[in-house]
């Protein structure tokens, strides 16, 4: 049984309704023992960074992700489900993540802030351009190839919406880059962690082919 994490924040149903479609038994839930009971878990996010982290709390739910992780069962997050994982965001000033993943969630910004900082030299002069948030299909290219992007060819496309990006500090975690002006790290793959910065519940076929894969793996 697959456990999608409820923290008050977001539709779950299309989630759930993805996983369903491709045989898998979902369950959307905020109990703490069945996520630690579940097979895998599945942690989505809609909103704002340090409201997901406070509802987390809230609701108890903050050291379930964390045993989940650690007992090494597949771990799903989608959008700002990856996000949290993070050390910290500067979404509203600088908020704590579950800081399983070492690094830094940054919003999009424009040509002379990254330039001024040797971000991303190459491109810099196509980020003051850029729509805030990124909104719609863009592609990816995979560095890595995780299980669950067995049936996904490189350079397909998935839907997105968000106007924060991370940046992991250890580059060999990242598993998918997407260009937006600059090339911002659009998955990561650590161990049982995958986590997605687009949504494949909203991304049709390519997408619910990585639900299917994810559904399909072994602790």
């Amino acid at each position: 049984m697959i456990a999608i994490i409820d923290y008050g924040m977001g539709n779950l149903r299309s989630v759930q309704k993805g996983f369903e479609r491709m045989g898998h038994e979902a369950v959307v839930t905020s109990d703490a023992k069945t996520i630690l009971n579940a097979s895998k878990v599945v942690l989505p996010g809609v909103g704002a960074f340090p409201d997901c982290m406070r509802n987390l709390r809230e609701y108890g739910l903050i050291d379930a992700v964390h045993r989940s992780i650690e007992s090494g069962k597949p771990f799903l997050g989608i959008c700002l489900g990856l996000q949290l994982l993070f050390t910290e965001s500067e979404e509203f000033g600088i908020s704590k993540g579950l800081d399983i993943i070492k690094g830094k969630v940054i919003r999009f910004k424009g040509r002379a802030f990254e330039a001024s900082r040797g971000v991303y030299p190459d491109k810099a002069g196509a980020i003051d351009t850029l729509k805030v948030p990124h909104m719609g299909w863009n592609s990816i290219s995979i560095k890595r190839r995780p299980p669950v992007l067995a049936d996904v060819p490189d350079n397909s496309y998935f839907y997105f919406v968000h106007s924060f990006h991370v940046m992991p500090e250890d580059k060999g975690v990242i598993a998918t880059t997407t260009d937006y002006g600059f090339e911002f790290v659009s998955s990561i793959w650590k161990d049982n962690i995958f986590a997605t910065q687009f949504h494949p519940e909203k991304s049709q076929a390519l997408g619910l082919a990585i639900l299917k894969r994810f559904g399909e793996m072994k602790t």
